[in-house]
């Protein structure tokens, strides 16, 4: 594939993530209640939101993986940069693949750097690649961490897609022998707990159950399609919310990803165990159709909004938040048992 065909998937992806977004999800976060409480006894002051991670990250939101590889997806990623040191919030890059083949596109990816020069930025390779692709990604953006994704739906439904998905040896060396700390993120069709209990195995600590709900990759990859006859995609995979009851229990640190759309959203994917919540389509959602300052207003909004939630849910802290009240809906339910999953 030519640069210039590499450059144009890329931005025909951010196209159809945007035609595609909407805003009322569904990552089985309504099914999940969390009972409102008429004495909270607790102080906004008192709240902290410090996620429960090595990482030193300061709020329990990070910018998950989207975009690079074009002239216009750089631009983006220049925003998503500025946007990122201007919260303090942590940033995965979208995949780096292309990069590593054409370092001559390298510079859409490494703008996240020059616009976030002291914050941390997670690296992104897909499973396919070796140990020395996964040194590459990480010191091509000075990264603190490395994603790798695993992604076999898209490859399926991709026309130019992989058809080898043999990874457990790559993710095992590079869990092993990156410097950094390395998370593996599904891209949004979900985790089941055997799956989650392999790449244990394998030397990963880091998840990213990124649940089915969100931008689904499989129907943006059946848009290009000539026949586009992958639509019964549609919902293939487990939602994040199931995803994040498959995990619970396992000596794993999870991040959450899929779906997000609120606050509530957040906080709610933290009471089912997530440690931090990764947002990516309700992010380019707003600088695509509201621009910088006005995205960097909302989510300066958003963050207030999960502490004052917090406060309302007469807890203080990530780990007070794990035993607050919560039900989960019948269909969650039925499937919590059906899986013999840990209750809540």
């Amino acid at each position: 594939m030519t640069q210039s065909q590499q450059s144009h998937r890329k931005d025909e992806h951010v196209f159809l993530a945007e035609k595609y977004f909407k805003a009322d999800a569904n990552a089985g976060f309504d099914q999940i209640r969390l009972l409102h409480r008429a004495l909270p006894e607790t102080a906004l002051a008192d709240v902290d939101l410090t996620p429960p991670l090595p990482f030193g990250w300061r709020w329990p939101i990070y910018i998950n993986a989207m975009t690079g590889g074009s002239p216009q997806t750089g631009k983006l990623n220049a925003q998503l940069g500025q946007l990122a040191n201007a919260l303090d919030v942590a940033i995965a890059s979208g995949s780096q693949s292309v990069a590593l083949h054409d370092p001559g596109l390298s510079s859409t990816f490494t703008t996240l750097r020059q616009h976030n020069p002291d914050g941390f930025i997670l690296a992104n390779i897909g499973a396919g690649h070796d140990i020395h692709a996964a040194m590459k990604a990480v010191a091509m953006l000075h990264a603190n961490a490395l994603e790798v994704h695993l992604n076999a739906a898209q490859e399926v439904v991709m026309p130019e897609g992989d058809r080898d998905f043999l990874w457990h040896d790559n993710i095992q060396a590079i869990a092993a022998g990156v410097s950094v700390p390395v998370v593996a993120k599904e891209v949004g069709n979900g985790f089941i707990r055997e799956d989650l209990q392999t790449l244990q195995q394998l030397g990963i600590r880091y998840v990213d159950v990124g649940g089915r709900g969100g931008t689904n990759f499989a129907i943006i990859e059946n848009a290009r399609r000539p026949q586009q006859d992958f639509g019964y995609m549609r919902d293939w995979g487990q939602t994040t919310a199931e995803s994040l009851l498959e995990a619970r229990g396992l000596p794993l640190t999870i991040l959450a990803t899929g779906g997000v759309r609120s606050p509530l959203d957040v906080i709610k994917a933290q009471r089912l165990g997530a440690h931090a919540v990764g947002i990516s389509g309700l992010v380019l959602h707003h600088l695509i159709q509201t621009g910088y300052a006005a995205t960097l207003a909302y989510f300066q909004e958003f963050l207030h909004q999960i502490q004052q939630l917090y406060a309302l849910l007469g807890v203080t802290n990530w780990q007070a938040l794990q035993t607050a009240p919560a039900l989960l809906g019948t269909e969650l339910e039925h499937y919590r048992r059906a899986r013999n999953l840990p209750a809540i």
